[in-house]
């Protein structure tokens, strides 16, 4: 008997066509997350998710200072955040320029 859920399947499917392509992802919720997507398993697909400045979502140790506050700790440009995927909606390709 296969217990395997045909929609998580089919989400798995889009992501890992998607691997390394910058996208955006649209939630039950509603919420809209754009991304990079880094990784998918059996139960969550993983976004690099660009950090701006101002953002309070990502994590900075020491407040992302230089020399004198603490040792260096470089800002991070993108910070990884994980969604299940039974709970996506929607998966679309963005245009990524360099």
């Amino acid at each position: 008997m296969n217990n395997v859920n045909p929609h998580l399947t089919q989400n798995k499917n889009v992501c890992e066509k998607h691997l390394n392509r910058y996208v955006v992802i649209q939630t039950s919720d509603g919420q809209y997350h754009d991304g990079i997507v880094e990784s998918v398993d059996d139960e969550n697909v993983y976004l690099a998710i660009p950090f701006c400045p101002g953002d309070e979502r990502a994590f900075l140790p020491y407040g992302g200072y230089g020399y004198g506050y603490g040792g260096y700790y470089p800002r991070r440009r993108f910070y990884r955040r994980g969604f299940p995927l039974g709970g996506l909606l929607a998966l679309s390709l963005l245009p990524f320029f360099i």
